[in-house]
């Protein structure tokens, strides 16, 4: 074991980018990341909070407001980020939205697209981004975030279910597709973690959902950026295109 995985630095010199990075999950693993070591960039669309996020890490944790549904914005912002550190080692695509509850004969158009645009062609389109720079390195790791939803299809949140369903697929196939280039890809497939996300549920749906939940309670930030951490570092080196559980029991 290295003297930087003991110190607690295990990230040293490594580049992470981290998609949705200014709240929730993907905040919990940018500051997590930024905190082992690790040069952290965090995109999101929402200025406000990458402001505040910026204000608590002074220094060596950036942000960029980036549209990860636009792939000219995404190219543009990926070319920045690495001429600016020289390289990229570590991408978790955290960004994403929940969308409208209710039956899906109720979801119009507009709503779905919006659901597919952020969850399933953000993580699509960053990692497609990132893919030449991580293979450069001969060396990367790439996460993404997937649901407990994907296994479930909960009634009443159709266009967010079939998006995480998606991300498994998708990470699947990219695991296979890098496979041998030194670059892992593997997803968490959460239940219920304490999230500002948790707001865009129902009362209903809450109760119903924690009462799947054998543990019988909700994960934690910390649970969730912990298991993200060891997915980027060089601890994980044996599974790929693998769908993590981080469910208290729910999608055993």
């Amino acid at each position: 074991m290295s003297s930087s995985t003991l110190n607690g630095r295990r990230f040293d010199g490594r580049v992470a980018l981290v998609t949705g990075g200014a709240s929730g999950i993907g905040r919990a693993v940018a500051e997590r990341l930024h905190r082992e070591g690790a040069l952290v960039t965090a995109w999101d669309i929402d200025g406000a909070k990458l402001d505040t996020l910026a204000s608590a890490h002074p220094q060596g944790l950036r942000v960029q407001r980036v549209d990860v549904t636009d792939p000219a914005a995404v190219s543009a912002a990926m070319d920045a980020l690495t001429a600016a550190e020289g390289r990229l080692d570590i991408l978790v695509n955290a960004a994403g939205i929940v969308g409208p509850g209710g039956p899906f004969w109720e979801v119009t158009p507009e709503q779905w697209g919006r659901v597919l645009r952020v969850n399933l062609d953000g993580t699509f389109f960053v990692t497609r981004a990132a893919q030449p720079h991580l293979v450069a390195n001969g060396w990367g790791r790439v996460v993404n975030l997937a649901s407990v939803t994907a296994k479930e299809g909960p009634k009443h949140l159709g266009p967010y279910a079939a998006t995480k369903a998606g991300i498994v697929g998708l990470t699947k196939s990219m695991g296979k597709d890098l496979a041998g280039t030194g670059v892992l890809v593997n997803a968490v497939a959460p239940a219920l973690i304490a999230t500002e996300l948790l707001e865009q549920l129902t009362p209903e749906y809450r109760a119903a959902a924690m009462a799947k939940i054998p543990l019988g309670r909700a994960g934690t930030l910390d649970e969730a950026s912990s298991m993200i951490a060891w997915l980027c570092s060089r601890e994980c080196s044996f599974s790929t295109g693998a769908v993590f559980d981080l469910t208290g029991g729910r999608g055993q």
